[in-house]
C-alpha cells in the first residue's frame, strides 16, 4: 500500500463495516499503539470477536494480513515521533478545557497530515490523465455539495482564469441539466470526500452516460463516485475532535485541485498565459488605495 496512514485508511473503511469488524476497527483506532503489541487471537478476544474476524478485518480494508497491518501502525508511529509538529504526542482530541496553543497544535499537526499523506500517495499517471482530458476539454462540469460545492467553485475559478470553459456546479438539478447536455468532447469533475453523495453521483453518472470523461476527487477509491469514474484522484484526511472527515480534507482535496490546475496550465500554455495577461489587472484595479496621513 502507498505511504499513508493506516489508520487514515480504517477511517475511510468503517462507514461501510458492520458488526463485528467495525469493532475490531473501532478498538485499532482507540488506542493503536496498544494493538502493535497484541496478537491477532489477543485482539480477537479484545473486541469479543475471534482471530479468524480479525484476519477478515485486515482483508477489507485491503491489507493482506494481520502482520501487514502491525508493520503498517509500526510505521505509522514512527513518522509520527519524527513530525516536527509531533502529532503521535499530541493526537486528534480536543477537550472544552484545552489551551489555545493546543488547539493550534492539534489542527495545523491534522492538515498538515493530510496534505503530505496526499502527496505521498498521488497517482501521477492518474493526475496526467485528467489534465490531459481537461486541458483539451469543449466544456467542463464541475460537480460538488455541501464543503465540496465550495471546492467545486474554486475549481471553476482557478481553470476559468485560464480561459477553462467551465461552471461550478451545486445544485442537483442544475447538475443534472447540464450533465444531459454533454459529450464525449467535454469532462466532469465529481467531488465527494465519501464519493456517496446522491446529488453529486447522479449528475456525474449521466455524464459518463452522455460520454463525457469523468474525474473522481474523492477519499473512497471503492465508493460509486469512484466506480463511474475514467480517472480517479485521491485525498486524504485527518480528523480532530468539531472537524469531521469532510471538512479536514478541505486542504488536501485542494492540493489535488491545484495540481490539476497548473498541469492543465501548462499543457494550454499559450491559452493560458493569454487569459492571465487578459485578467492580472483587474484585483488591483479594485483595491482600495491607502490615503496618506495629513
Amino acid at each position: 500500500m502507498p505511504p499513508t496512514d493506516v489508520t487514515t485508511l480504517i477511517r475511510t473503511e468503517l462507514p461501510r463495516l458492520a458488526g463485528s469488524l467495525r469493532k475490531v476497527g473501532e478498538l485499532i483506532l482507540e488506542d493503536p499503539a496498544a494493538v502493535t503489541h497484541c496478537s491477532a487471537a489477543e485482539l480477537g478476544r479484545r473486541t469479543g470477536t475471534s482471530q479468524a474476524t480479525v484476519t477478515r478485518f485486515c482483508r477489507a480494508i485491503g491489507l493482506d494480513s494481520y502482520q501487514h497491518l502491525l508493520i503498517e501502525l509500526a510505521q505509522e508511529r514512527g513518522r509520527g515521533e519524527v513530525s516536527d509538529w509531533g502529532t503521535a504526542e499530541i493526537g486528534p482530541d480536543i477537550s472544552p478545557d484545552d489551551s489555545l496553543e493546543r488547539v493550534v497544535q492539534v489542527v495545523g499537526s491534522a492538515d498538515l497530515r493530510a496534505v503530505q499523506q496526499t502527496i505521498e500517495r498521488i497517482d501521477l499517471d492518474a493526475v496526467e490523465r485528467a489534465a490531459q482530458a481537461t486541458a483539451r476539454a469543449r466544456r467542463i462540469d464541475v460537480y460538488g455539495v455541501g464543503g465540496s460545492g465550495a471546492v467545486a467553485q474554486e475549481t471553476e475559478t482557478r481553470l476559468f482564469r485560464i480561459g477553462c470553459a467551465v461552471r461550478g456546479w451545486t445544485e442537483v438539478h442544475a447538475a443534472t441539466t447540464s450533465a444531459a447536455l454533454l459529450t464525449p468532447a467535454d469532462v466532469a469533475i465529481g467531488i465527494s470526500h465519501s464519493g456517496a453523495t446522491r446529488e453529486t453521483i447522479e449528475p456525474f453518472e449521466l455524464a459518463k452516460e452522455r460520454g463525457a470523461t469523468t474525474i473522481a476527487v474523492t477519499a473512497d477509491t471503492r465508493s460509486p463516485l469512484a466506480r463511474a469514474a475514467d480517472v480517479r484522484l485521491v485525498s486524504s484526511s485527518s480528523e480532530t475532535s468539531f472537524r469531521t472527515g469532510s471538512i479536514g480534507a478541505r486542504h488536501s482535496v485542494l492540493v489535488l485541485i491545484d495540481c490539476l490546475y497548473v498541469r492543465v496550465a501548462q499543457l494550454s500554455y499559450q491559452r493560458a498565459s493569454a487569459s492571465l495577461a487578459l485578467t492580472d489587472h483587474i484585483a488591483g484595479q479594485h483595491a482600495m488605495k491607502s490615503r496618506r496621513a495629513r
